[in-house]
């Protein structure tokens, strides 16, 4: 037999629905579910958002009660309902069903949260949900606030928070690289241009850029990562704080910050902050930056490892899988694969956060909503695949020292050792008759008689062949 699920009735000014009576989410976000059918996403799946949005609620119910707008009673009930989000915001995913993608720049996520807060804090009361009579979500949670504040500063500490992680993961991966680099300081074997033979080098040196690279990038994400505490919150609508008492706005900035622990401050212009959506346009691109780099570094990774008997082969990287349906004992780089691709859609995530802040029309950006999933999707995405490229590849790469000696002294590169001896163009003549006669370097000297045996030991010893222009630091320090 059919069990018709209970209800309850929920009016707004489109007129009324039936919300299953269980649900902590209201009439706003019931008309949103039906309106924005999009990805299949939830936005309860992003717990930095939710928890968040329930710091922004908590300081603005204290500020309300500090200016007697809410009773002392409602702002408490308020409070330990945004509590409940703030310590367990996991435990309150299925309360925040929305899509992420929406129109409305934001203001069905707002009364998602109004609502989902305003029914804790009944239930916690001794009420039924939905007795807005008694604590409302327009009334009462959003008192002295819009969408256009909360929204953009909920946005703002969420990247904040989920960039720990990143910054973590990628100290982490610039560690281990470091590690291999040391690992790999007698391993000799020539540098590469234009995908040509060039001149020797350690590969020491080669994995120490790798990581200087990263190290770079870990450094201008925290600087980038600093603006984002610069927050509109009490502008309310517009910038201009309309329906907010006097000083409203630095009491709530002030408040936030006890909450949070984080040095936020309150925008030079609120009109201009409430608009402007700069700030992830230039934390984007760090992270694009970031992309970039690790597809190069996974592309050389490729093509060290080619092979393994018809490439370069000058390193093993893990074996993980098998690499094909119907070549037998083929293995792949499945790790730097993946993350060239994670690198590819940061690359185009930045695109679309460059084209949302364009999109901001007069004195709001209604586009934000797609700027907080590419921005929370390049994040996680980096975050899980600088990890996977740690763990499953970097730290158990090995070296064939063989092969790349070997390379080396096959190499016509290493007559640039001679050019300070014999002139440039006494060595093109050499190289020249290397590559005719497929002869090494050293052969074609002696049989020249340009230069003794022991002449040629002294200058392609191994200290000659991988001379370095001192470092002005640690390349290696642990980064703090």
């Amino acid at each position: 037999m059919l069990q018709i699920e209970p209800t309850r009735i929920e009016r707004d000014l489109l007129g009324e629905k039936q919300i299953p009576l269980h649900s902590y989410y209201g009439i706003h976000t019931l008309r949103a579910i039906e309106n924005f059918k999009i990805s299949g996403l939830a936005v309860g799946q992003q717990t930095h958002f939710i928890r968040a949005l329930a710091q922004v609620k908590k300081a603005s119910a204290q500020a309300n009660l500090h200016f007697k707008k809410l009773p002392e009673q409602t702002s408490t009930a308020i409070q330990k309902a945004c509590d409940e989000l703030i310590q367990h915001p996991e435990a309150w995913q299925s309360a925040f069903p929305l899509d992420p993608y929406q129109g409305g720049a934001g203001t069905s996520i707002n009364m998602n949260a109004n609502e989902v807060i305003a029914n804790i804090a009944l239930e916690m009361s001794g009420h039924q949900k939905g007795d807005y009579h008694i604590l409302h979500p327009n009334d009462h949670v959003n008192t002295s606030q819009s969408t256009n504040d909360v929204y953009p500063t909920a946005l703002r500490l969420a990247t904040y928070s989920s960039l720990d992680e990143l910054l973590n993961v990628l100290n982490a991966l610039i560690e281990c690289i470091g590690q291999k680099a040391a690992e790999f300081k007698y391993v000799i074997k020539m540098g590469r241009t234009q995908l040509q033979d060039a001149v020797p080098m350690t590969m020491e040196q080669e994995f120490r850029a790798f990581a200087t690279l990263l190290k770079e990038d870990l450094k201008m994400i925290r600087q980038m990562r600093q603006l984002l505490l610069e927050v509109n919150l009490g502008a309310t609508a517009i910038g201009t704080g309309v329906n907010t008492p006097p000083g409203y706005a630095k009491r709530v900035v002030e408040t936030l910050v006890h909450l949070t622990g984080l040095p936020l401050k309150g925008a030079a212009d609120y009109v201009e902050a409430t608009s402007d959506c700069g700030v992830f346009i230039i934390l984007s691109s760090s992270l694009k930056r970031l992309a970039v780099k690790l597809s190069k570094i996974c592309n050389d990774l490729r093509l060290l490892s080619s092979g393994p008997r018809t490439g370069l082969a000058e390193i093993r990287l893990p074996e993980l899988q098998a690499g094909s349906s119907i070549m037998p004992a083929k293995i792949n780089p499945v790790i730097p694969e993946v993350v060239n691709q994670i690198a590819f859609r940061v690359i185009g995530n930045d695109l679309t956060i460059t084209m949302a802040a364009e999109a901001g029309q007069l004195q709001l950006n209604v586009m934000e909503p797609v700027i907080a999933v590419a921005m929370n999707e390049s994040i996680q995405l980096l975050t899980q695949g600088m990890q996977t490229l740690n763990q499953k590849c970097i730290a158990g790469i090995q070296a064939n020292e063989q092969i790349c000696l070997s390379s080396v002294m096959r190499s016509v590169g290493i007559v640039t050792l001679l050019e300070p001896i014999l002139g440039h163009a006494k060595c093109d003549e050499i190289g020249k008759q290397c590559m005719r006669e497929n002869k090494t370097v050293p052969q074609v000297v002696l049989e020249l008689g340009l230069l003794s045996e022991a002449q040629l030991e002294e200058i392609f010893a191994f200290e000659n062949l991988v001379s370095e222009i001192p470092s002005a630091e640690n390349q290696f320090e642990q980064v703090s």
